[in-house]
């Protein structure tokens, strides 16, 4: 698994148990950079700590274009998922929009239920369409 896909994948971690807990998210991090068992990767913790920083923004995004789904209704997983890719796609301009959402549909399909990539993809798909984002979109 490559580097990038792995620490989306650690972040989507320590996102999703941040909630579940009901942890305030950095803090959780800087406990599980502490214990590093698994490891943080850098870019890890950026995307957590980027997510952070703009939770309010990218939770009003979610909801805007989950068509007939509230945040609450929504799974933790596929939000914390959807919080991720959009932090990506509206902050990491390095990153193609594209392999953003294809990250974003593979975690879904491996931790989220049977439709969760389908949901996911949809959203991102529309997020894409109608929304300007600074960078490159492939």
């Amino acid at each position: 698994m490559p580097a990038r896909s792995k620490a989306r994948k650690r972040a989507l971690d320590v996102l999703f148990e941040a909630e579940v807990r009901g942890e305030p998210v950095l803090d959780l991090l800087e406990q599980r950079i502490i214990e590093a068992s698994p490891p943080v990767s850098e870019y890890a913790a950026e995307l957590v700590r980027g997510v952070s920083v703009h939770w309010a923004r990218i939770d009003e995004l979610i909801a805007e274009y989950a068509q007939g789904w509230t945040l609450e209704r929504m799974p933790a997983v596929d939000r914390n998922i959807l919080r991720l890719a959009i932090y990506e796609m509206l902050y990491e301009r390095d990153t193609p929009k594209l392999v953003v959402v294809d990250e974003a549909i593979e975690l879904a399909k491996k931790f989220g239920s049977e439709q969760s990539g389908r949901f996911i993809n949809g959203l991102l798909d529309g997020l894409l369409k109608q929304h300007t984002f600074p960078g490159t979109l492939t």
